[in-house]
């Protein structure tokens, strides 16, 4: 049971970063993105054809994690243009427009990426770092790569909070999520502030698909799994909670992890459970705002 733990604490730190994006768009802006899981596919065959491409010159042999690290500028100003292009119009009262939307870009998006890439799954080789592990007391088994990926979650989750509770952007974000109108009564461009949140919403995304690829195979359509993953992360925790969806993720993937040792066909559905009990108990999630 310990090491059922211990696997689902570190399944959880990668969904974790499945939903940090989904969680920081709705916070600030209340856009749920239905486009979120094949965005992250997106950003991991972006990796992949990046590091294809640079294979190909063959002058530089470069770390995969340099080249996805070298991805975060163009996510961020991906994020930034598809705000400002196309999200912002589609924000009011009304949540429909921003879910057909990005409902849309999700179709786009799969199709593209099987146009381009056939329907093969496709994987980030790391030179052997995804096989290596670590052996804890109680003969207890925990891969590297998993475990750099919870680090970069907690990391992450860390940053996000400092950058709304520390930053003169974060006092951007929560003054913009709080009264658009008094915001850019004061002066704050309000378009300008979204764009800003999609952009490092993007940044998370781009490097949740890096890892995705290293830690397994990718295919154009496990974007919806992911969307849903994600979804239950930021539901359980509370929307807009950073640490709440973190903690959200880490319980989702204990649960999992609890289902598959039980039977290999149950993981997913004891997730699922789970998230049912907690819309039932707890509706508003069980850190419902981000606080300092």
């Amino acid at each position: 049971m310990l090491e059922t733990l211990v696997q689902g604490l570190l399944l959880g730190g990668l969904y974790c970063l499945f939903a940090l994006g989904q969680s920081l768009m709705f916070g600030v802006m209340r856009l749920t993105n239905t486009a979120q899981g094949d965005f992250i596919i997106l950003g991991a065959y972006a990796a992949i054809a990046a590091i294809a491409a640079i294979a190909s010159l063959g002058t530089v042999a470069l770390s995969p994690w340099l080249i996805a690290a070298m991805l975060l500028p163009l996510a961020f100003g991906f994020g930034y243009g598809l705000q400002r292009q196309v999200l912002n119009s589609t924000l009011g009262r009304d949540p429909l427009p921003s879910l057909v939307v990005t409902f849309g870009l999700s179709i786009v998006i799969q199709n593209l990426l099987l146009e381009l890439f056939s329907a093969d799954p496709r994987s980030i080789e790391t030179g052997g770092f995804n096989t290596q592990s670590i052996t804890l007391p109680g003969s207890i088994s925990v891969g590297m790569l998993p475990l750099a990926i919870l680090a970069l979650a907690v990391a992450a989750t860390a940053a996000l909070q400092w950058l709304f509770n520390r930053t003169p952007l974060g006092r951007a974000f929560r003054a913009v999520s709080d009264d658009r109108e008094i915001a850019e009564l004061m002066g704050l461009d309000a378009h300008h502030v979204y764009a800003l949140a999609t952009a490092v919403a993007f940044v998370l995304i781009a490097l949740a698909g890096a890892l995705q690829a290293m830690r397994t195979t990718v295919s154009p359509s496990d974007g919806p799994l992911l969307l849903l993953f994600a979804f239950e992360a930021v539901i359980i925790g509370g929307m807009g909670s950073f640490w709440g969806t973190l903690v959200g993720a880490l319980l989702l993937g204990i649960t999992q992890q609890i289902g598959f040792r039980i039977d290999p066909g149950w993981g997913i559905w004891f997730g699922h459970i789970v998230f049912l009990a907690v819309l039932v108990v707890r509706p508003q999630g069980l850190f419902p705002k981000t606080r300092g």
